[in-house]
Order: structure tokens, then C-alpha cells, then sequence
């Protein structure tokens, strides 16, 4: 803790020392200890204060700077706490540093003076304060730096000049390389990275870790994994902050880069390797980065391994684990493991982070009871006042077929961030409630609430899913124009998505042909799905030639093309596409449909004979299968690739949708809601079966496909038969 103690009073000083470090300190990250100086701005007024050291003069006008990356909530409380601490007739507020203040106490700014005064947006980051005197003596008293360099850095698009004058600075400290290496990433400048990088190894701090962990994050936001790796080759003092840097830069080099994927995890495994060879696997901060490392990579074997081989564990290797599970498709290992946890190390007491892995992992699977358990676990430990948990408690109950209390638990938000506001807009999207969905939006721009690119994900997704074309235009047009968001490549399948499902197909196509960005296996595969809608073979061969070059091993994209020729009776081309299927040994994934009975999850997949019940189960879909077909029911068997019709009958009476609904009308009380979720998209030949299933039984039944809700009453869905 540094403190500038000029015309302050140490009783005064030290009691605002003493409440940072207590009140502030433990909640707060970063490199430094608190910078705080009070600093007499001009001696307007007279009169004394006396404190513990005798009388001393005290000014009415005065500065207060506290130099750390305070935000939102923390922020906010620092400067309350202040407020409670300096005399009735001052007062401490966060914002700009300005020149001066006027007479009356409030503040101008003036910025003629670039070597002085940095811009609002990067200083909102790091200093707080009212008022600023002529003279910065920050920079001399606690920085040891000229003010010209440091004001220089402070500026972004100063950094080339900043770095000009790091040249002639004689004593250049750490803060200095940090500010400059957070300048060059802004500006998105590898060459003046790496000439900071020259003067840092010139001074002698090539072997500073916690600058090290600077420049690895550096590089991997500029693009240079390689120049990352160089950096923790040579650094001796391999500390935890480092470890974590260069994993977190390896799997950022490769997402969504499936041909570098494989090099970059091999890199994964060569430092893997070194720290078994070092003797760095007691280190358990150290094995649980390696443990996220392996489950951005979807290695989940290998992070499972690690797991079980380390000595020791701790709340953070077990919530590492935990969301291994929850992030690639394996709830209830997910769930399993986190049963595990609270039943065999009653020491460790789950976090905010591990709760938000089950809610996720409970959402997953529509499991409803389990997601309530939950919900009353976080209640007793005294989770529910952590935003990430509420947030994820909103999208769990929507998520199960619960929008209603989603909302409830939204509405009794004290506190909400952009995040809690997609998770609603979200959340009455895939219901198919889109005017709602924009309403939601709206209410939270109203708010203050600056959207985010995934903001707009949500209400265009909400505009396709209820038809809403122009609803959707505008949102999309606003997005520049309003917000100064560009669209990346998910906005754009979104646009081709709502406007494809309208038969709009033509204007899809234009949309893809004017994108300024290379259209991604997202855009295409949107654009393939309304052509499977619409029957458009035409243009579903223009882009699934386009798909098979981007993902040319993924076999649901023959299958889709298939599909679309069955549809449109072309039997010699879907036979083409089959032996096409055949010939590179392609397996298509296999549906798999989710219900949970009494507080226990079962899983059905496609034409299981192992399935629970399963001979009760065909004996009750072949009942209703007559019951329908007397009610004019026709199964649809023209997307079966097969050539007999009773053993396409048979498949279809074996999807695993059907089966999951047989088994809740089996094994579920009269007048209980049947909840079901699906890996894939809702075939249309389960879905006409399912809403004559809801009719001939009462019974209201909730379907979640990997896209939306349909929910199944009286014979009718509410997607309207329009998804």
C-alpha cells in the first residue's frame, strides 16, 4: 500500500488504508496494491482540522485518486466508503481526471493537453477521482516515471510515440511495460509488441513472470502463438498466472480452427509433458489449468485423467472438472460427479462457478426436479446474490419447460447485467414468443443496458423462430447503425435462417453473396436447412457443395442432402449420397431423447431394443399407431432411407422421441406434464404423432429439439407447425 499523505491527516489516512484493504482488497485481481493520493488543489477557504497529529491545514477543494482497475459494484463501493470517511463538506465521486475544478465544486475537462489528459474510456479502467491538480504529481511521487511517458502511454493511439520516449526514460518500471503492452494490444499492433518486448528484455525484466503473463496474453490476442510459446520457453520462474496464459493461449489459437486444432493440442501435451518431468503435478492450481486446457481442446478423457491422478484436489480442480463435462455434451456426468463432490468431501463447499456447470447441466437435460434440488441448494448455501448463478437459475427454468418461473426468478432480480437480459430474450425465443422477445430487448435498452453481439443472436433467433421478417430486418440494420456492433458470422446465419424458414430463399442467398466475412459452416448449414424446409434442391446443392469442403467428415450434412432429395422423390441421388455415407465411413449421430421420472433422467436412443420397459413401450406405440391410422394418421416414411415400407414403419416407430413419450405415458401420473428433450432437430413424422399422442391421451407434452420448444396440447403445437 502506497500513500501520498500530503494536507491529509494520517488518522484520517490510515482509517481509509485500513477499510481498502479489508473491505476491498479480497474481492479485487490484479498486479499492484493501492495507489491512493489526497491532494490539495487549491486553498480556497480557510480553517483547521485537527486530527491525531496536531492541527493541520486542510483545503476544501481536494483530490482523491485510487489507481486500480476498480469496476461496477466494487467501485461503487469504494466510493461510498470514502464518502463515510472524509469530512461532511468534501465529497469523492468516480469519473475523469480533469485540470481543474471550478468555484462552485463541479468539474470541467479540458483536452488541448494531450501529454496531460488521457481519454475517458481507457481511464475509466484505472483511475478514479475527483478533481486533478496542474501538476500530475502522481506520475512523480508514486509512479517514479515523467509524466510525459506515462500520460503517453495512457493514450492508445499514442503508442508509437510513447514508445519513442520509453527510449530516453531512465528508470522505466513495470507499470510501464504493462501499460504498454495493454496499449498494443488495443491498437491490435504486433510490431510495436514486439518492440516493447525489446525494450523490456533491454531492461532487465525478461525474466519478470508476472510481465511474462503480460506478454503470452499479448501475443495470443495479436495472433502469435508463436511469439507466446518464446516467451514460455525462456521465462525461469514459471508461476501459476504464466501456466494459465499460455493454456488460455493455445486454445484460443484454435478455436474454430479444426486443422490447427490438433498441432496446438499436441503443443498442450509437450507442456503437459514438462511439467511431469519437473515435478510440477503436487501443484494443484497448476494440474487444474491443465484440466481446462484439455477441456477447451474436448480431450474430456484426458482432463479426466489428470483429475483422477492428482494428489491433491481442491473446489476449483473439482468445478474445473464439473464444467469439462458441462461444456462438451456430457451432462449427466456432469451431475454424477457433482453428486460425488458433496457426498465424499463434506470439507469442500461447491462455488458460484461450480453451481453454474449444474444449472447448465440440469438445463441440458430438461431435468426439472434435479434443476429445483439445485435451486434449493443455493438457496441454504447463499448463492442466490451471485449474478452468474441467477442468470444461469433463469435459463435452467426455461430451459425445462419452466418459462414461467425463469421469469420469476428474472423479475426478483435486484441487480441485473446484459447477460440476465439475454438469457429472457433467449428464453422467449425458443418458446416462439418473438414480439415478446423484442419487447424484452427494448425494456432493456431503455434501461442503459448496452446490448452485446450475443444480444442480438438471441432476438434474431426469437424474430425466425415467430416468422417475424421485417421485425428481424430492422434489428439487424440496428445493429451498426445504433449499437456500432458488426455483425460476425452467427448474426448472419441468423439473418439467412429467418429469412430461408419465411421461403424467402433468394434473399437468403443474396445475404450470403454480400457478406464482407468468409460465410462459415454456420451460414451454410442455415441456408441448407430452409432449402430441407422448401424442398429447394437447386440452391441445397449449391450449398452443400460449399459445406462438404468446410466440414467434409460431419456425415449430418450428407444426410440433410439426402433429405432434400427424398423429399423431392429423386431416389437414384439419394442412393448416391447413402453409398457416399458408406463409402467414407461416415456415421450420422444417432438421436437420443431425454425424460425425467420421478427425480431420475432416462435416455433413449434410435431404434434401441435395450431401452427401459422397451416391450411395454412398442406395445403401446403399435396401439396408438392403429388409433391414429383409423383417425386418418399417415406415417411419413419418404425421408426413411430404406426401400421396404414396413421396415421404414418400424424405424419410425423408433425414434427416440416416440419412445421417451411412451415411456411418460407409462410411467407418469394422469394429468402430469410429459417433458422430453432432443440432440436434433424434431422430425416431421414425430411431430405430427406426437400432437395426435396429445390428443388421444389429454395430456399436455413439452418437446425441446435443438432448436426450439413445441409444446404439444389438444392436437396442436405452439410452434404452428412452423419450424
Amino acid at each position: 500500500m502506497q500513500l501520498h499523505p500530503r494536507h491529509f491527516g494520517r488518522d484520517l489516512r490510515d482509517k481509509l488504508v485500513t477499510k481498502l484493504m479489508k473491505d476491498v482488497e479480497g474481492t479485487c485481481s490484479g498486479r499492484h496494491g493501492f495507489v491512493v493520493a489526497i491532494t490539495g488543489i487549491e486553498n480556497v477557504g480557510k480553517g483547521l482540522i485537527r486530527d491525531g497529529t496536531g492541527f493541520v491545514t486542510f483545503p476544501v477543494k481536494y483530490q482523491c485518486v485510487v489507481f486500480r482497475p476498480f469496476k461496477g459494484e466494487i467501485l461503487e463501493a469504494v466510493v461510498t466508503m470514502v464518502n463515510k470517511l472524509i469530512p461532511d463538506d468534501m465529497e469523492f465521486v468516480s469519473g475523469d481526471v480533469p485540470n481543474y475544478t471550478t468555484s462552485d465544486g463541479s468539474v470541467k475537462i479540458q483536452k488541448d493537453s494531450e501529454e496531460q489528459y488521457v481519454n475517458t474510456g481507457h481511464l475509466k479502467k484505472w483511475i478514479y477521482g475527483l478533481g486533478m491538480q496542474k501538476e500530475n504529481t502522481l506520475i512523480a511521487a508514486n509512479f517514479q516515471m515523467g509524466s510525459r511517458l506515462y500520460a503517453v502511454t495512457l493514450r492508445v493511439r499514442y503508442v508509437k510515440r510513447a514508445i519513442q520516449v520509453l527510449s530516453n526514460e531512465p528508470n522505466p518500471t513495470q507499470l510501464t511495460y504493462e501499460l504498454l503492452l495493454l496499449s498494443c494490444t488495443r491498437q491490435k499492433s504486433l510490431s510495436d509488441g514486439l518492440a516493447v518486448h525489446r525494450h523490456l528484455a533491454d531492461g532487465g525484466f525478461d525474466q519478470d513472470p508476472f510481465l511474462a503473463t503480460k506478454l503470452v496474453n499479448m501475443y495470443s490476442e495479436l495472433g502469435s502463438i508463436d511469439h507466446a510459446r518464446q516467451v514460455f520457453d525462456k521465462i525461469s520462474n514459471r508461476t501459476i498466472f504464466v501456466w494459465n496464459a499460455i493454456f488460455r493461449a493455445l486454445t484460443l489459437a484454435g478455436r474454430g480452427k479444426e486443422d490447427s486444432l490438433v498441432s496446438l493440442l499436441n503443443r498442450g501435451r509437450e507442456i503437459h509433458a514438462h511439467i511431469l518431468r519437473h515435478g510440477y503435478e503436487t501443484h494443484v492450481h497448476i494440474m487444474t489449468t491443465l484440466v481446462d486446457m484439455y477441456a477447451r481442446f474436448g480431450c474430456v478423457p484426458c482432463a479426466r485423467w489428470v483429475f483422477d491422478e492428482m494428489p491433491v484436489t481442491n473446489v476449483f480442480s473439482w468445478s474445473a472438472m464439473i464444467a469439462c463435462y458441462a461444456k462438451n455434451g456430457m451432462a449427466f456426468e456432469a451431475l454424477e460427479l457433482f453428486l460425488e463432490m458433496v457426498l465424499e468431501t463434506r470439507d469442500l463447499l461447491p462455488n458460484s462457478v461450480t453451481m453454474v456447470s449444474v444449472l447448465q447441466s440440469c438445463a441440458a437435460l430438461a431435468a426439472l426436479e434435479q434443476g429445483k434440488l439445485i435451486h434449493g441448494y443455493i438457496l441454504r448455501k447463499g448463492l442466490d446474490s451471485v449474478l452468474p448463478v441467477i442468470n444461469a437459475l433463469v435459463t435452467m427454468y426455461a430451459r425445462c419447460g419452466k418459462l414461467e418461473l425463469g421469469q420469476r426468478v428474472f423479475d426478483q432480480m435486484d441487480k441485473r447485467d446484459v447477460v440476465s437480459w439475454n438469457s429472457m430474450i433467449w428464453s422467449y425465443g425458443i418458446y416462439g414468443f418473438g414480439t415478446k422477445a423484442i419487447q424484452t430487448y427494448k425494456e432493456m435498452v431503455v434501461q442503459g443496458i448496452s446490448p452485446s453481439p450475443i444480444t442480438f443472436i438471441s432476438v434474431l433467433g426469437a424474430c425466425s423462430h415467430a416468422g417475424l421478417v421485417e421485425e428481424g430486418r430492422i434489428m439487424f440494420q440496428s445493429m451498426v447503425k445504433e449499437h456500432r456492433i458488426y455483425p460476425n458470422v452467427e448474426h448472419y446465419a441468423c439473418m439467412v435462417d429467418l429469412l430461408g424458414r419465411a421461403n424467402r430463399l433468394d434473399e437468403a442467398a443474396k445475404v450470403i453473396e454480400d457478406m464482407r466475412i468468409e460465410p462459415g459452416q454456420t451460414v451454410w448449414g442455415s441456408l441448407l436447412g430452409a432449402c430441407r424446409i422448401h424442398c429447394n434442391v437447386e440452391l441445397a446443392e449449391r450449398a452443400s457443395q460449399r459445406f462438404f469442403e468446410l466440414e467434409p467428415t460431419n456425415a449430418g450434412n450428407y444426410v440433410l442432402l439426402a433429405d432434400i432429395y427424398a423429399e423431392a422423390k429423386m431416389w437414384d441421388e439419394v442412393k448416391r449420397v447413402k453409398k457416399l455415407l458408406d463409402d467414407r465411413r461416415l456415421q450420422k449421430v444417432s438421436g437420443r431423447s431425454w425424460i425425467e421420472i420421478r427425480r431420475k433422467i432416462y435416455l433413449f436412443t434410435s431404434v434401441d431394443e435395450f431401452s427401459p420397459q422397451i416391450e411395454l413401450v412398442h406395445a403401446l406405440l403399435l396401439n396408438l399407431l392403429m388409433e391414429m391410422k383409423e383417425k386418418g394418421y399417415v406415417p411419413e416414411t419418404k425421408l426413411v432411407l430404406y426401400d421396404l415400407d414396413e421396415e421404414k414403419e418400424k424405424i419410425l416407430l423408433g425414434h427416440s422421441e416416440k419412445l421417451a413419450v411412451a415411456f411418460g405415458l407409462i410411467n407418469s401420473s394422469k394429468g402430469d406434464t410429459i417433458r422430453i428433450t432432443k440432440n436434433l432437430r424434431l422430425r416431421e413424422d414425430c411431430h405430427s404423432v406426437t400432437k395426435f399422442i396429445s390428443k388421444f391421451t389429454n395430456r399436455e407434452i413439452l418437446v425441446r429439439d435443438v432448436n426450439r420448444f413445441h409444446h404439444f396440447k389438444d392436437g396442436v403445437c405452439s410452434c404452428g407447425d412452423y419450424w
